[in-house]
């Protein structure tokens, strides 16, 4: 048989317990940091800066383009010329539904839509929602309305890809 100390000292555990329970269901009255719901819900993760709008648009890189990479900057040039032959057979960027591009992301054979993201230090990026720079993000390097260049983010599809030279077919829209 349990002794009447012990089951006492049982008895009065469970009903510090149970009181300790009702009390965190109330939520009214006494604020206790640990069973209190009426805490604000934690901000955005720190290091994760609010998306901010790209000073490109959308519409602007909207179109056919001649596609090339290069490894070495000294081969822009030339590069540039490549992409620029590649219009026979173009590279389309679509508008996406909501806003977006419809692009490829690095890997990936089936294009989908992408954000146009600019970050605190003025560059701009495209990529999937989310934290800027993403890992899936890509940077345009510079655009000026007939040749885009852009850098993946992530460091294996940068050494892979290289700078991803985009030069406009036909008129400036």
């Amino acid at each position: 048989m349990i002794s009447s100390a012990h089951a006492r000292t049982v008895a009065n555990l469970a009903a510090a317990s149970c009181l300790a329970l009702l009390l965190g269901a109330c939520g009214g009255g006494m604020s206790l940091p640990s069973f209190s719901s009426s805490q604000p819900a934690p901000e955005a993760e720190p290091g994760t800066a609010p998306e901010m709008p790209a000073s490109i648009r959308a519409d602007e890189i909207v179109g056919r383009w001649g596609l090339a990479s290069f490894q070495n900057p000294a081969d822009r040039a030339r590069t540039e010329a490549a992409a620029r032959a590649q219009c026979k057979n173009p590279y389309v960027i679509g508008a996406g539904s909501s806003g977006g591009v419809i692009m490829h992301l690095a890997d990936q054979a089936t294009p989908q839509e992408l954000r146009l993201k600019g970050s605190p230090s003025g560059k701009n990026y495209i990529g999937p929602s989310g934290p800027t720079p993403g890992e899936q993000d890509r940077e345009i390097v510079s655009f000026d309305g007939r040749v885009m260049i852009t850098r993946f983010v992530d460091k294996d599809a940068a050494t892979r890809y290289g700078n991803m030279v985009y030069v406009r077919c036909g008129p400036k829209a």
